[in-house]
C-alpha cells in the first residue's frame, strides 16, 4: 500500500502513480479484497472500497472517460473480476455508495457480452482493445477472452443464472477451437483479425493460465454430473500446464513459481512483474472450487510462498524482489513484486476461511 497515493490530498483516488496502469490499480485492490477476506485486518477496508467505487464511471462498468486512451477488454476485466470478488466475499461496502459490487461486476460482463464479441472475424472472440484507436485493436488476446471467461464462470455461480455459464462456455469452446488453447492445455497469448486467427502468438504468461484455470473450476463446481466431469478435466489439464511451464526452474528450485517468458533473462516490464500474483491468487481460489485440486495446489504454492518470503528481505525487510529461486532478494523491486508476494504467502490461509458467497437471483 506504500505504492497508493490516490487517499492523499489532491490525488485520484484508486489510481497509481506512474509507471503503473490503471489496470494494475484495479487488479492490486482484488488483492487487498482478498488480504483482508484472508487475515481479517480491516485496516485498509475504507482505502480499497473507496478507491474501487472511484473507478466504477458513470455508467456503473469501469468505463471511466478519463481512462479512454488505457482501456482495453483486458483493462475493464480487472477491474470488473476485483468487483466479482468485493460480492463474493461480502467486502463491506460503505453506506453511501450508489452501486452494488456484483452491479459492477455485471456492468463490465454485459459490456464485453454486446457487440464488443466480434463474429465478422475469427468467428466470434474478444479483440484486447475495442477501442479502434488504441494500438492492439486487431489482437484477440488471451487475457482479455478469458478474463470474460472467468468473469462469466463466476457469475453463473454467483447468480444462478445460465446466461452467464452459457457465455462462459462459448468463450471456452471458441479459445480451444481457434488455437488458443491446446491439447495440452497450455493457453497461448493471442491471435490476429487480419489474419482471421489463422495463426497464433505462441508466448505463455502466468497471468493467461490463471484466468482460464479458475473459470474451469468454477463450472466443474455448478455443473451436472456430466458436465462436471468435462470440466474437472479442463482444470486438472490447465493446472498440469501451468505447473510444467511455470514452476520448478532450476532442479534446487522445485515448485517453486517464475515467470517463464522473462524473469530468467530479467526482461520483464512493470505489468509482468505481477502477473504471478494472478496465477496465485486464482490457483488457491479454484481449490475451494474443486477440492481434488487442493493439495497439487498447495504443494505448489506452500514452497513457492517460502522462497517469495525470503525474496522479502531487501531495504531492510520492506521489498521484496523478482526472482524467489536465488534464495533471498535480487535487488529488484516495485509494485508488481510486491503484489505477487502477497497473493501468495496469504493464499496458505485458505484453510482457513469460507467459499465465496452464492447470492441467487430472484
Amino acid at each position: 500500500m506504500t505504492y497508493y497515493t490516490g487517499n492523499q490530498t489532491g490525488k485520484e483516488p484508486g489510481l497509481l502513480s506512474a509507471p503503473y496502469y490503471w489496470w494494475e490499480a484495479g487488479a492490486m485492490w482484488g488483492g487487498m479484497v482478498e488480504y483482508w477476506h484472508y487475515t481479517r485486518d480491516t485496516s485498509y477496508n475504507d482505502v480499497v472500497a473507496q478507491a474501487i467505487l472511484a473507478q466504477a464511471s458513470p455508467t456503473n462498468d469501469f468505463m471511466m472517460p478519463e481512462e479512454e486512451g488505457q482501456l482495453g477488454n483486458d483493462d475493464q476485466v480487472f477491474w470488473g473480476l476485483t468487483a466479482m470478488t468485493a460480492a463474493e466475499r461480502s467486502f463491506p461496502l460503505p453506506s453511501t455508495a450508489n452501486v452494488t459490487y456484483i452491479e459492477l461486476a455485471k456492468g463490465v460482463f454485459n459490456d464485453m457480452a454486446g457487440p464488443r464479441w466480434n463474429t465478422s472475424t475469427c468467428n466470434g472472440g474478444l479483440q484486447w482493445q475495442f477501442n479502434p484507436n488504441n494500438a492492439g485493436f486487431y489482437y484477440k488476446s488471451s487475457i482479455a477472452n478469458g478474463g470474460f471467461f472467468q468473469l462469466a464462470a463466476r457469475l453463473a455461480r454467483y447468480t444462478g443464472n445460465s446466461t452467464y455459464s452459457d457465455w462462459a462456455e462459448k468463450t471456452y469452446d471458441w479459445m480451444a477451437r481457434i488455437g488458443l488453447l491446446d491439447s495440452n492445455y497450455y493457453v497461448y497469448d493471442g491471435t490476429d483479425d487480419t489474419i482471421n486467427c489463422t495463426g497464433i502468438d505462441h508466448d505463455q504468461w502466468s497471468y493467461n493460465a490463471g484466468t482460464i484455470f479458475l473459470g474451469t473450476a468454477v463450472l466443474a463446481n455448478i455443473s451436472s454430473a456430466n458436465s462436471t466431469s468435462i470440466w474437472t478435466t479442463r482444470a486438472q489439464g490447465i493446472l498440469n500446464g501451468a505447473q510444467h511451464i511455470f514452476f520448478s526452474p532450476f532442479p534446487n528450485a522445485t515448485n517453486v513459481l517464475f515467470e517463464f517468458m522473462c524473469e530468467e533473462a530479467s526482461t520483464c516490464n512493470n505489468d509482468q512483474f505481477s502477473f504471478k500474483a494472478y496465477l496465485s491468487r486464482w490457483m488457491v481460489a479454484a481449490t475451494q472450487m474443486l477440492p481434488s485440486l487442493k493439495t497439487q495446489v498447495l504443494d505448489l504454492v506452500t514452497p513457492s510462498a517460502q522462497a517469495a518470503a525470503l525474496s522479502c528481505s531487501g531495504m531492510n525487510a520492506s521489498v521484496c524482489g523478482t526472482k524467489w529461486y536465488v534464495g533471498g532478494w535480487d535487488g529488484r523491486k516495485g509494485l508488481g513484486q510486491q503484489m505477487a508476494a502477497l497473493d501468495t504467502i496469504q493464499g496458505l490461509l485458505v484453510n482457513g476461511t469460507g467459499p465465496p458467497l452464492i447470492v441467487p437471483e430472484s
